[in-house]
């Protein structure tokens, strides 16, 4: 089944120049990007995005770091992509992410772990629509 979901680039991998190679590693599993940005997310936004993790220990923690530096957002599209995509990225926690995924490569904690995927079609729905409008979702301009 054809699907979309978000996958979001980091600030750590952002700022270790990893963007080309992350792009390499989802377009080498016949993964589409339909829409691709590079954006900054504020407090507001960080807190927002991250609200389900609100009144978590690591809150605070993960809202700093996601507004540290730029993140890219992408839709991705393809064959059970949710899956897919959650498989290529690998265990949050990086050290026991599998080899050959892209947190086992990029990721140094449990925050940064260099990408974020959406985990039900419900939430890739609402993630998508948080970083791109429907025109952008389409392709269209």
């Amino acid at each position: 089944m054809t699907q979309k979901t978000l996958g979001m680039i980091k600030p750590d991998a952002v700022e270790k120049n990893a963007i080309g190679e992350i792009i390499a590693m989802i377009e080498n599993k016949n993964i589409k990007i339909r829409a691709i940005k590079m954006t900054r997310l504020t407090k507001k936004s960080a807190e927002e995005f991250y609200s389900v993790h609100k009144g978590k220990p690591f809150f605070n923690d993960l809202v700093d770091f996601m507004t540290s530096g730029p993140v890219v957002p992408m839709i991705l599209e393809g064959e059970n992509v949710i899956t897919e995509y959650r498989k290529l990225m690998g265990s949050t926690d990086f050290t026991r992410a599998e080899e050959g995924t892209i947190r086992k490569k990029f990721g140094s904690a449990m925050e940064k772990n260099a990408v974020h995927g959406s985990d039900s079609p419900e939430n890739a729905k609402n993630e998508i629509s948080f970083f791109f409008s429907a025109h952008e979702e389409l392709g269209i301009f």
